[in-house]
């Protein structure tokens, strides 16, 4: 296929916006569906999964296609929510356009900001289609000013809706000068002239559609200045500039769900957004010489593609999505994965369209399509000829913002979670699982508590894993402030031999994250040498299961300096006992306090939330490091314990109406405020059943 003729293109917004409902309309008018699914009764081509269809939201990307005017168009449906902006991301780097669904109600949201803002980020061309101009209080021209306002672009209606709220009927089109009304929600439409209570707004409309035009390039500006009209296919050429420079945010209007002026939208894809070849190249290097490599996106030059999703689908198996770069791809291809450096076989290529797959022959330069069951490749692999490898960058990693305990319900659950997980993680990276080694749960790490609550779905109903979710105990430590002596001695006489071990500890701190330091300091033989291993054994011991709460003892010195033993009685084993006894007595003298996890972390919200997140900071006994400014957005940077800051993705969108985001890394540990230490201290011995001798 030419790639001229390809467009990728993402359909992104403000969850509930009608994003969806957008791309549908797309495929119906564009014939590519008989019927139009809506997402309400579950019908939708997009949004199939189970989860999406109960919670009537989009959960993961999906992909459909469709052909207009001789362009063939792959369509985008992304997720509008933040705990699943992470797939958008993903998705919009391999995408050549994007289309901006702002709600004619609700305007300008905290996610459509910042879709825009993934879209500047990713360098996507972008169109903007306001959604629900037929229902109450929706407003064109406050959704036009906010665009401006908010996300700080030259935003140019290139229509007029014809009639308000319940009767808006159709547009006026500002390149043609024509009126395009329609016939109920049948899709149908009358071509006429402007109406005349619309004419001015009309002519105003168009002169800054114009304007638009003139300023994205030098030469028609200095035409336009000069008092000369420009030409039909200048004023094309120069808002197609415009808008493939991001200078210019083009503004559509109508209704998805009544078919209402959807047939401009797909012109105005195949008109400004730009095809495959707009890139021009990509930037990679040779797997083995490390050298940079370049591949120009064309049909003519090697296969090169990148894996930048996988889905697990139930009846094909894995499915690996990416999209060529360069050259053409077909079932007698087996591509290196120059990431792994591993061969994959080729089976079928596939069109995805939604929950179903088209086979197709080859596919070439610009197209995304997928293929299954490959044995290695997983998402962020590089594809290429074996003959003239190339490496492209992985995308980078997503840091997770809650994690949860998860406690498998059976044995059997138990069994079959890690093998699950994986499966899963491989369709969404932006899950992390693992086992704290400390405190021995299984923990589940994503970006957000619907995330998550989703994933745990998912594992029942796609695996058969039932599992509970629970707020993760704090790895705590202990550690000593002051330096103790103590006699460990274990001594006992049950008939025959006996057991004898008897030696002095002294214990010291060391330095926060020295960790543990044993010495022996025995002199004359009072302990035999081969009975000292035992001694620290003993010790470590008795540090991992701590003094005072159970939690392992860190940055202490232990030196054995005297002691005895029985010639016929003592044994590594009493040995081991006694210096666990005598490493407890004298910790305990030690002025043992509790440590607490802390971490850093750095907020990024907008200049009007920084005192309120300081002042929450402050409340969850946050020392704030500094405020810097990034654009229009402040980053906070603060040490935070990790007990106050395991929900704090959620209070942070509370204070920032969504608007903010952080990362959080674990930084140190510091001493637990005696208040706090004694709360701890006790629930830890509640939940142990047991009380820690004082």
């Amino acid at each position: 296929m030419d790639i001229h003729q390809l467009r990728n293109v993402g359909i992104i917004a403000h969850g509930g916006a009608g994003k969806t409902t957008l791309a549908e309309a797309l495929l119906f008018n564009a014939k590519a569906t008989e019927r139009m699914g809506k997402v309400d009764d579950g019908s939708s081509n997009f949004d199939y999964d189970p989860e999406e269809i109960r919670r009537q939201i989009t959960i993961s990307t999906s992909f459909h296609h469709y052909n207009w005017n001789r362009v063939e168009v792959t369509v985008a449906d992304t997720p509008g929510y933040i705990n699943f902006e992470a797939d958008t991301h993903a998705c919009l780097r391999q995408l050549d356009g994007a289309v901006l669904v702002v709600n004619a109600v609700s305007g300008v949201e905290v996610q459509t900001e910042k879709m825009w803002h993934l879209a500047c980020d990713t360098g996507v061309p972008t169109i903007a289609f306001v959604s629900r101009m037929d229902r109450e209080r929706a407003d064109f021209p406050k959704a036009v000013e906010e665009m401006a306002d908010i996300l700080k672009v030259h935003a140019v209606p290139v229509q007029i809706p014809i009639g308000a709220e319940a009767g808006f009927r159709g547009v006026v089109d500002l390149f043609g000068m024509k009126a395009y009304v329609y016939k109920g929600d049948t899709g149908q439409f009358d071509v006429t002239g402007i109406p005349p209570d619309l004419a001015d707004a009309a002519a105003k409309g168009r002169e800054k559609v114009v304007e638009a035009a003139a300023e994205s390039d030098d030469s028609l500006l200095e035409k336009y200045l000069e008092g000369a009209s420009l030409t039909e296919e200048e004023i094309r050429k120069g808002f197609t500039a415009g808008v493939r420079a991001m200078k210019v945010l083009p503004v559509l209007c109508g209704s998805a769900l009544r078919n209402i002026a959807i047939h401009p939208v797909l012109d105005m894809i195949n008109f400004v957004l730009p095809d495959p070849s707009f890139r021009a190249e990509m930037k990679g290097t040779h797997p083995k010489k490390k050298a940079e490599e370049v591949r120009p996106i064309s049909a003519d030059a090697p296969f090169s593609a990148l894996v930048f999703k996988t889905l697990a689908d139930p009846y094909a198996g894995k499915l690996s999505i990416f999209k060529i770069y360069s050259g053409t791809l077909s079932p007698d291809l087996s591509p290196l994965n120059a990431t792994k450096n591993v061969t994959e076989r080729i089976g079928q290529i596939f069109r995805l369209e939604g929950k179903k797959q088209r086979p197709v022959p080859s596919a070439s330069a610009g197209e995304i399509v997928a293929v299954a069951k490959f044995k290695e490749t997983s998402t962020g692999d590089t594809l290429c000829d074996p003959k003239t490898p190339i490496l492209y960058p992985s995308p980078p990693a997503v840091e997770p913002v809650i994690s949860f305990a998860i406690r498998p319900k059976t044995r059997s659950d138990e069994d079959k979670l890690g093998s699950s997980l994986s499966r899963m993680i491989e369709e969404d990276p932006t899950l992390q699982f693992g086992k704290d080694a400390q405190t021995r749960e299984f923990i589940l790490s994503g970006m957000g508590e619907i995330h998550l609550e989703v994933a745990v779905e998912k594992l029942r109903r796609q695996f058969g894993v039932e599992v509970e979710l629970r707020t993760p105990k704090i790895p705590y430590k202990e550690t000593i402030k002051a330096s103790a002596e103590s006699q460990g001695k274990y001594k006992k006489q049950t008939g025959g031999r006996g057991q004898y071990g008897d030696c002095w500890l002294r214990v010291e701190p060391l330095p926060p994250g020295t960790g543990f330091e044993f010495v022996n300091a025995i002199v004359g033989g009072v302990i035999p040498r081969q009975y000292i291993p035992a001694v620290e054994k003993g010790v470590v011991e008795r540090m991992s299961r701590g003094v005072i709460a159970g939690y392992p003892v860190v940055d202490a010195k232990v030196t054995v300096f005297d002691g005895s033993f029985h010639t016929v009685d003592s044994s590594e084993m009493a040995f081991k006992i006694a210096a666990s006894l005598g490493f407890r007595k004298a910790a305990i003298e030690a002025k043992p306090v509790l440590l607490e996890p802390i971490t850093e972390v750095e907020i990024v919200v907008p200049e009007e939330n920084v005192g309120d997140i300081i002042g929450d900071l402050n409340g969850r006994r946050g020392r704030v490091q500094g405020v810097e400014a990034r654009g229009r957005l402040q980053i906070v940077k603060a040490f935070v314990p990790l007990a106050e800051v395991l929900r704090y993705s959620s209070d942070l969108r509370s204070i920032t109406s969504g608007r903010g985001q952080f990362t959080m890394r674990m930084s140190s540990y510091e001493e637990v405020p005696s208040v706090i230490a004694e709360k701890v201290i006790a629930e830890t011995r509640k939940e142990m059943g047991e009380e820690v001798e004082e």
